[in-house]
């Protein structure tokens, strides 16, 4: 199997994930809520969110990975692929 090529800057980028077995990921509406805070902790440093939609089973996203000059800590650089990783393993 041959490894993925890692999220690169300034492209944009649609991504989902669902559960496993296609299960809920969602159960209640509090689920919702922690998501998006989870997302905010991992995603929002390194990508822009232009659309999303979440639903029980899986989540849609479309971002923008920043640029080092566009990140909000530049003198930190963190791995988009390896934060959104963080975000799916939350």
């Amino acid at each position: 199997m041959s490894k993925p090529v890692p999220l690169q800057p300034g492209r944009y980028y649609h991504i989902y994930n669902r559960g496993n077995n296609r299960e809920n990921l969602f159960f209640e509406e509090r689920n919702y809520s922690h998501f998006l805070k989870l997302y905010a902790r991992y995603v929002t440093p390194v990508a822009d969110t232009y659309a999303y939609c979440l639903l029980k089973n899986h989540f849609h996203v479309l971002v923008r990975i920043k640029t080092v000059a566009n990140q909000e800590q530049p003198d930190k650089m963190l791995n988009p692929s390896q934060q959104f990783g963080n975000l799916f393993n939350a």
